[in-house]
């Protein structure tokens, strides 16, 4: 698949964009997926409910109240010009934004339902044993939780690659800092360049797809030998066992 200088230039530009954005929603949607599993109450639907709207929200709706939020004349725009000397909209500082907003829900709400299933027992029994909440969370949620982990990363990457409406909003079109695959595919369709829309169609397409496949395929595996390992532990005169 042979791809132009300015597709090239796409393409770096949204894996980094997608890198970025999924190391940033890991870390800030752990301790928020942390403390949803352990809250109750109308604070946490409604925070809940905060974090779930980009699921049902027109992304150019999303987009349109941050690119009225990263403006010029905006505290948060003015802010950060102050700060960095530079407009926050139009910038890859505001796709990264834009991104994180758009995606956290993929990231807390796999985390908070693998927080929430693991037992109270057990965190009862390592605070017994005189473990701190940090020894806990590293020694105790973090290997139990691993392959929400691993679902929420790969959820936050796959989606910021096919993300359109938000970062056209807040990021324009300009090559090399704001134009990511999804935004030249549009323009080559409105060119009504076919072909090469085709061949980042098929890019974006396949690189999801695998990304996927590798993780369904491997957790697929887990599952399989727990249930071979499950089915020996109960059968196990069909294994020579019984004898």
């Amino acid at each position: 698949m042979l791809l132009s200088a300015g597709e090239w230039q796409a393409v770096v530009l949204t894996l980094e964009l997608a890198a970025v954005s999924t190391v940033i929603l890991l870390a800030l949607g752990t301790p928020i997926a942390l403390w949803l599993a352990n809250t109750r109450g109308s604070l946490r639907a409604f925070a809940e409910a905060v974090i779930a709207l980009p699921l049902v929200l027109p992304p150019t709706v999303l987009g349109f109240y941050l690119l009225i939020s990263f403006a010029p004349d905006s505290p948060l725009g003015a802010l950060w010009y102050n700060a960095f000397g530079r407009d926050l909209a139009f910038s890859f500082s505001a796709l990264v934004l834009g991104s994180c907003i758009y995606s956290m829900p993929f990231v807390v709400q796999p985390l908070q339902l693998a927080f929430a299933s693991i037992p109270e027992d057990l965190h009862s029994m390592t605070a017994t044993l005189g473990a701190s909440p940090w020894d806990r969370f590293w020694t105790l949620t973090v290997p139990l939780s691993k392959r929400a982990f691993m679902l929420a990363g790969a959820l936050a990457f796959a989606h910021t690659l096919g993300e359109f409406g938000v970062v056209l909003m807040i990021g324009g079109s300009i090559p090399g800092e704001t134009q990511v695959l999804s935004i030249a595919l549009y323009e080559h369709v409105e060119s009504m360049n076919y072909p090469a829309a085709h061949r980042l169609a098929l890019l974006i397409l396949a690189t999801s797809l695998i990304l996927l496949f590798a993780l369904y395929r491997r957790d697929g595996w887990r599952l399989g030998a727990k249930s071979s390992h499950l089915h020996n532990q109960t059968h196990p005169a069909e294994n020579g066992h019984g004898r």
